[in-house]
């Protein structure tokens, strides 16, 4: 789970980074099945990390400090 702002910040960019990597996937694979397969993994990925993202900014930040005692 995120803990802080900071965390938060590099989970938004690395969301970004595997975005960026299924949309040159989807420019440069030919073969249907095997860009399904290749994206698979990062769209997995993606759906986690925005998970925790939601999750963490679900919370008040008062909660946050709750949860960290």
């Amino acid at each position: 789970m995120i803990q802080n702002d900071q965390e938060l910040e590099a989970t938004k960019e690395r969301i970004r980074y595997f975005q960026q990597q299924v949309e040159t996937l989807r420019q440069v694979e030919t073969n249907p099945r095997n860009y399904r397969l290749s994206a698979g993994a990062y769209l997995a990925e993606i759906d986690r990390m925005n998970l925790a993202v939601r999750e963490y900014l679900s919370l008040h930040p008062s909660e946050l400090k709750e949860q960290a005692a």
